[in-house]
């Protein structure tokens, strides 16, 4: 699997040549401006919650690709009102199986609510498995006893975690999601985008390593193999 970060919680991860994209936040996004989303086009488009750090850029990337979108049903809907037809709508506990592999909804502890104020539906996260291996993407949520039930029924290759703190998790509870989800290599997100979510990197990366896990902060447009 291949892995490229676009900034704040947006990322794209290929899979046997399929391309997902995760929350898409990039022209609005200043550390970000040097992405042209033209250039980006996946197959499936994944939105975890509506909020607008998340949601930005899904209508025009999903217009541009003719991308899959897939998100809870209230945010699938939004979206299909707006003209976008190739949706998967999903909900809490759901599994389906898609052509690149299979894609579970979870849960996350946040809020959601799209950016002309209409309700997005319970925010939520993506367990992935599929034959280049698996991951969960968390999407923006505060640590859950419910992260302990994803190694019952998932071995992670690497997890996408929130660690900014104030709006998600912090370090600390982003290092003790790691044990409860039982994967060790983790990569951050939903960091140093806004003021209040500014972190100190070198201080999270020891933290992480105190712990016996690895903790990776890519570069906007970096890419990481998996």
């Amino acid at each position: 699997m291949k892995l490229t970060y676009f900034g704040h919680a947006c990322f794209q991860v290929e899979i046997e040549g399929t391309k997902l994209l995760f929350d898409h936040f990039i022209t609005p996004n200043d550390l970000a401006k040097d992405i042209d989303i033209k250039e980006i086009n996946p197959d499936y488009i994944l939105v975890s919650h509506g909020h607008e750090d998340h949601v930005a850029d899904v209508e025009n990337i999903a217009r541009q690709s003719g991308a899959t979108l897939i998100s809870n049903f209230e945010i699938v809907s939004w979206f299909e009102k707006k003209g976008i037809e190739k949706t998967h709508p999903m909900n809490h506990g759901g599994n389906w199986q898609f052509p690149f592999g299979k894609v579970k909804y979870i849960t996350a502890i946040h809020s959601s609510v799209l950016p002309d104020g209409t309700y997005g539906g319970n925010p939520g996260g993506f367990v992935i498995e599929s034959k280049e291996g698996n991951f969960y993407f968390a999407g923006d949520t505060a640590l859950t006893m419910d992260m302990k039930l994803i190694p019952m029924f998932t071995e992670l290759d690497f997890a996408i975690l929130p660690i900014g703190d104030n709006f998600t998790m912090g370090i600390e509870e982003a290092v003790m999601a790691s044990n409860f989800i039982a994967c060790d290599k983790i990569v951050g997100m939903h960091y140093d985008t806004f003021g209040f979510i500014e972190i100190d990197h070198e201080r999270a990366k020891e933290q992480f390593k105190y712990n016996d896990a690895e903790l990776t902060l890519l570069k906007i447009g970096e890419t990481k193999t998996f």
